[in-house]
């Protein structure tokens, strides 16, 4: 397990969970989020956020943290293992509602970028992340699945389904 791919509905824990297994395979956490948002939440042109991604995994021993479908291939073809958090909405929401309020009333900047999570847009906006996280969730449940499916003889795909399932695998010894 040298170039891991970790993903699941925004919320799902992904940060954390890379977090844990670079600490102990002594690999590099590459954050999707930070090569893609810019200043006052600009996206990356995707030929920038593309390069980006290409450079950051240009060599072996990264985790890369994210669901962007522009950098997939990037991401998933030279990965070796794939994790996915499919864990259920309800455990999702409240963990996205509970990280959300912490980082608006901590002032919490994100990605060294100046950006940061307030409440009114976590509420009251059309650009919720809350809201996304509700619209998208049955989606990319489909969607991992049959990508997950098309590559599951060619590489190790391991689905985490539960709070314990996830636990018991950042615990569980390193192949």
């Amino acid at each position: 397990m040298r170039r891991v791919a970790v993903f699941g509905t925004t919320g799902s824990g992904k940060s954390w969970l890379a977090e844990r297994l670079a600490e102990r395979a002594g690999l590099r956490v590459v954050e999707l989020d930070a090569l893609f948002w810019g200043r006052d939440w600009q996206p990356a042109p995707v030929d920038l956020f593309r390069h980006r991604v290409e450079r950051e995994t240009s060599d072996d021993g990264w985790i890369v943290v994210g669901n962007y479908g522009q950098v997939r291939d990037l991401v998933w073809r030279p990965a070796d293992t794939l994790v996915w958090l499919d864990l259920p909405l309800p455990l999702v929401m409240g963990r996205l509602l509970r990280r959300t309020v912490k980082r608006a009333v901590t002032r919490e900047e994100l990605w060294g970028t100046g950006n940061r999570e307030t409440l009114s847009n976590a509420f009251l906006s059309r650009n919720s992340i809350l809201l996304y996280a509700l619209k998208t969730h049955r989606l990319n449940r489909e969607r991992f699945a049959r990508e997950c499916e098309a590559l599951a003889g060619e590489k190790r795909v391991v689905r985490l389904c539960s709070r314990r399932d996830v636990e018991r695998f950042a615990a569980s010894p390193l192949p």
